[in-house]
């Protein structure tokens, strides 16, 4: 028996070792007890895939098990995003959503995400009540369970969702006005299923990776510099490309590229999206972040005045804060990220279109607007270092940190800590170093902030050499 159990952002496996269709039938049988116990009436569940190996499949013997308990589905057709999902749980009017996707991952795995009723990713508190009603075994016999039997009696709905994405885009964009700015604009879509509602968007724009691959081509489709260097490249040959968009797998997450190739990264695209939101287009409401974020954030919100929030990592918990009060940005440093007007939902593709928004309307480049931002905050750098080590070793730093062990890194004395999600380590008011175990993973997750790469790089280096002589 596979214990199943969600982490930050679902349940994801390897495909044909824990990720099975008998173990996709355990966790709807426990989505199917939760949804029961909120609601004895009729009951509604949209479900869909993305571009990796097996969606059709698991979506369907998901689906089969939704329709064996009585509830109506809406399977989408062909490959969806996580937007799309959680977009059309609001149009829909269902009560809840699916997405099969391993988001970010390596294309061996898949995985399993939760979305409630109001469009956004489950919270902490119900995914928990979902999986201690998870099965050991399950009991359906699947395949004597027809599809095309509950489509005949109206069960089961096939909506285009692609479509109602599009449609509530043109609603809220001026898609011919960013067209027609004299910026030129590229997408990379990693392969992942943000490929076709980006070609219909945008048809005549330089598009990178729009095409079927469940291998990524052997780069996971997680949006990192690292992973984009093709792109980055292109960009930067191309001479006439203003601004680069990419997404994820599943096209929640979101990195710029400047016109000359240069990687914008999350924490950037979030201050961008504070400043034109609020100083711009005069939105207000609070800013939401992960404690992993950029301090700059702090600097920003504090210049216009804006309440801000710092919570644990995992967009469920900013999710929760856009349930209860106005959002105007929430967003964290893995790249997702939500705006008011929209869905408590991150969305690579929709955030993109606000700087390019930003960009058409003030006839600036990417690379302008951030200088406005500098003239605020100053300039900064962040850096990422997830290490792989033995669950002891990992174990001994944790408890380090736990115990307050670490009063310097280096000639790096430490002024400060917060410990809202691990342990971020302030040497000043703009440089800190933050070390996070994974609650899944053998890994150490190391984050560091300065005012260039280079002083950033160096304390991710001088805090990996202190850790490691934990034993």
């Amino acid at each position: 028996m596979t214990k199943i159990a969600f982490g930050t952002d679902g349940w994801r496996a390897v495909i044909a070792r824990e990720f099975t269709t008998e173990n996709v039938a355990r966790v709807t049988h426990g989505v199917c007890q939760w949804l029961r116990k909120q609601n004895s009436g009729d009951i509604s569940i949209i479900i869909g895939h993305d571009c990796r190996f097996g969606g059709p499949l698991f979506v369907e013997y998901a689906a089969k098990v939704f329709l064996a308990n009585g509830i109506k589905v809406y399977m989408a057709e062909g490959f969806v995003s996580t937007p799309m999902i959680s977009l059309g749980i609001i149009k829909l009017k269902a009560d809840m959503g699916i997405v099969i996707t391993a988001s970010h991952n390596p294309p061996e795995y898949n995985g399993y995400k939760l979305k409630g009723g109001y469009g956004g990713p489950l919270l902490e508190k119900e995914t928990k009540e979902v999986e201690s009603l998870i099965p050991e075994t399950q009991d359906y016999n699947l395949e004597e369970i027809r599809i095309a039997d509950f489509i005949e009696k109206g069960l089961l709905i096939k909506p285009d969702l692609e479509t109602i994405y599009y449609d509530h885009v043109v609603n809220h964009f001026d898609i011919e006005a960013i067209k027609n700015s004299g910026i030129e604009f590229a997408f990379d879509a990693m392969y992942g299923a943000g490929q076709n509602i980006m070609r219909r968007l945008f048809p005549d724009i330089a598009l990178m990776h729009c095409e079927h691959n469940p291998l990524f081509d052997g780069i996971p489709p997680e949006p990192l510099h690292k992973n984009l260097l093709e792109f980055s490249e292109m960009i930067r040959l191309s001479g006439d490309i203003d601004c680069g968009l990419a997404v994820d797998g599943d096209a929640d997450r979101i990195a710029l590229y400047d016109g000359e190739g240069n990687y914008v990264d999350s924490h950037h695209v979030i201050l961008l999206l504070i400043h034109y939101l609020h100083k711009y287009k005069g939105m207000k409401g609070k800013v939401c972040t992960g404690t992993s974020s950029t301090v700059k954030i702090n600097t920003l919100c504090a210049h216009y005045n804006i309440p801000l929030d710092i919570v644990k990592i995992g967009f469920k918990h900013i999710a929760g804060t856009m349930l209860k009060e106005t959002v105007l940005v929430g967003g964290e440093e893995s790249g997702g990220i939500a705006v008011d007007g929209h869905i408590p939902e991150r969305d690579g593709i929709w955030n993109g279109l606000v700087i390019w928004e930003f960009m058409a309307q003030t006839g600036k480049n990417l690379r302008e607007l951030i200088n406005e931002v500098y003239e605020i905050t100053g300039s900064f750098a962040f850096e990422r270092s997830d290490l792989r080590l033995e669950e002891a070793k990992k174990n001994a730093i944790s408890d380090a940190c736990k115990a307050g062990y670490f009063k310097s890194f280096g000639p790096y004395q430490v002024e400060r800590v917060e410990n809202i999600d691990g342990y971020k380590y302030f040497f000043n008011d703009h440089e800190w170093l933050m070390i996070r175990p994974s609650g899944t993973e053998p890994l150490l997750r190391t984050y560091a902030e300065s005012s260039t790469r280079e002083k950033a790089l160096e304390i991710l280096k001088i805090g990996y050499d202190t850790i490691m002589k934990i034993s």
